[in-house]
Formats: C-alpha cells, sequence, structure tokens
C-alpha cells in the first residue's frame, strides 16, 4: 500500500493511472476502522482496479471540541488493516492540506432541509463541514467510485445531493451496516464504550426491531415512537430523537403510506457521554 499525504502527490498518481484507463474507487473515513470500513474496501476491490482510502478527522463537523479531541486515532492499526484488507492507496492529509484557510473559513452549500433536522437539528453546522470536506477530497481524488456506509443515512443522503448538484461525475454506492452479533451497529464511538454501556447500547438495534414490527403488524407511527420512548426509558438511556422518513428525500412521515419509496427509522441517543445513531428500513 502506498501512503500519500500531500494532496498534489496523490492527484498526480491517480490522475496517471486514470490515463490508462483504469477506475478508482473511494473510501473516505475518520480512522479508527473496524470491519464496517473494511466491507467498503472490499466491495471497492471488486468494483474497480484502484482503491483509495482517506483517513482525516475531520474538525469542520464537530460541535463540540472536547468530542473532537476523545475520537480515537490509531492510526498505525488503521494502516495494518488497510494494508492487510488489500486497500492500494491511503490518502493521509493534515488539516493544512484539507483547509488551506482554516477549518472555519467553509464554503456555502445549499442543503435545503436536509441539515435542519436529525442530525442537523442537534448538531448545527456538522453537515457543513461534512460537505466540506467531502467536496475537497473529491477534488483530490476525483474518483470514479464512492463508497458510504448506510450506519449515516443522512449523511449519505446529504452527499448524494452534493454529488448530483456539483456533477462531480461519479457513482455513490451505499453498503449495508455491518453489526457485532447482538446487533449493535459497528462504530468507531464504540470504542469509547465501557463494558456496562457496552450492553445498554443494544437498546438502539433492540429497539428499531420492535419499531418495525409494529409497523409491520400495522401499528402507526405514533405508536412505533412510543415503543421506542418507552424501552430507553426503562434502560435509562436518552433518546435524542427517533423518526421514520421518506428514503429518497427524506421526508419526515406520519403514516408510512405517505410515500411510495421504502420507509427508513432514524434513531440517535446517548449511552453516558456517547452519542450514536442507527438506522432500518422498513419493507
Amino acid at each position: 500500500m502506498i501512503l500519500f499525504k500531500k494532496p498534489a502527490d496523490i492527484k498526480w498518481y491517480i490522475a496517471k493511472g486514470q490515463h490508462s484507463g483504469i477506475t478508482v474507487g473511494f473510501v473516505p473515513t475518520m480512522g479508527a476502522l473496524h470491519r464496517g470500513h473494511l466491507s467498503l474496501i472490499e466491495k471497492a476491490k471488486r468494483d474497480n482496479e484502484l482503491v483509495v482510502c482517506s483517513i482525516f478527522v475531520n474538525p469542520a463537523q464537530f460541535n463540540d471540541p472536547l468530542d473532537l479531541e476523545k475520537y480515537p486515532r490509531p492510526v498505525e492499526e488503521d494502516i495494518m488493516l488497510l494494508s492487510e484488507a488489500g486497500c492500494e492507496v491511503l490518502f493521509l492529509p493534515e488539516v493544512s492540506d484539507i483547509y488551506p484557510n482554516g477549518p472555519h473559513k467553509l464554503k456555502d452549500y445549499n442543503l435545503g432541509h436536509l441539515e435542519t433536522f436529525l442530525e442537523g437539528a442537534s448538531r448545527p453546522g456538522h453537515f457543513k463541514g461534512v460537505v466540506n470536506v467531502v467536496d475537497r477530497l473529491l477534488e483530490i481524488v476525483v474518483p470514479n467510485k464512492l463508497y458510504l456506509g448506510q450506519k449515516d443515512f443522512q449523511q449519505y443522503a446529504i452527499i448524494q445531493k452534493l454529488v448530483d448538484e456539483l456533477k462531480f461525475g461519479l457513482t455513490l454506492h451505499r453498503i449495508e451496516t455491518l453489526r457485532e452479533e447482538d446487533g449493535l451497529a459497528m462504530s468507531s464511538r464504540n470504542l469509547r464504550l465501557d463494558g456496562e454501556q457496552r450492553i445498554k447500547a443494544t437498546i438502539f438495534y433492540k429497539s428499531l426491531l420492535k419499531a418495525k414490527k409494529a409497523i409491520d403488524e400495522g401499528q402507526s407511527i405514533l405508536i412505533a415512537k412510543r415503543i421506542v420512548s418507552d424501552e430507553f426509558e426503562k434502560q435509562n438511556v436518552k433518546l435524542e430523537y427517533f423518526e421514520i422518513a421518506d428514503s429518497k428525500n427524506l421526508n419526515l412521515l406520519e403514516s408510512v403510506k405517505d410515500t411510495q419509496n421504502p420507509p427508513v427509522m432514524c434513531i440517535a441517543g446517548y449511552v453516558g457521554d456517547v452519542r450514536l445513531i442507527d438506522n432500518m428500513f422498513l419493507n
């Protein structure tokens, strides 16, 4: 695996390969890699001749400086995992490489309602930071295909809008969330959970299953919300939101009959001071 730190160097290397006709698959990450990330690498390898992964903990998408400070950064372990997974290129830039004018001088994008509710409501400015870093990374890597995980579904929807509007000329692939044996969605933040918190964190998946069962049995979204709220209250875990949305435009639904697209359940909450999110599609 070849490691690049400077944008000009990796840009030259990739352009040379694309000029010879190879396709490039790109997996952007913030590191602390797990099997979910590696599944993106595996899919990219099946689809492309060259796979590029980036590791960059983006300061512009953190609302809480303490959250940024606590974010795990096991870079040496990440490099080993990527090498074993067969990733050909790793891009490991500094903040100054991504934000030459500093991470506080960001471009504005018209993301519409997508950035103002769910994750956007509790993390103002978060998605502005996300689209700025993705825009910059796509400008540097110029991939043919981009691979994102389903766990951050709202982020996926926003990046799809960015890709469509800025006409990057690439294909965006959404890869299904990988889970631990007990159903917990794989996440870098899981590393911050202690033993008791790790057990409690399964409430996200279990609550989604119970809500799905209720909806499948013909219950209303209001009843499903009450079921999820009661589950969190019983476990003394803080629920931030549970909503059901149209998976295409993320419009919130009052009834699953209000859309022809598959509805998606989105949930977020806190186990201790660790914020976790998850989602699940309805039939």
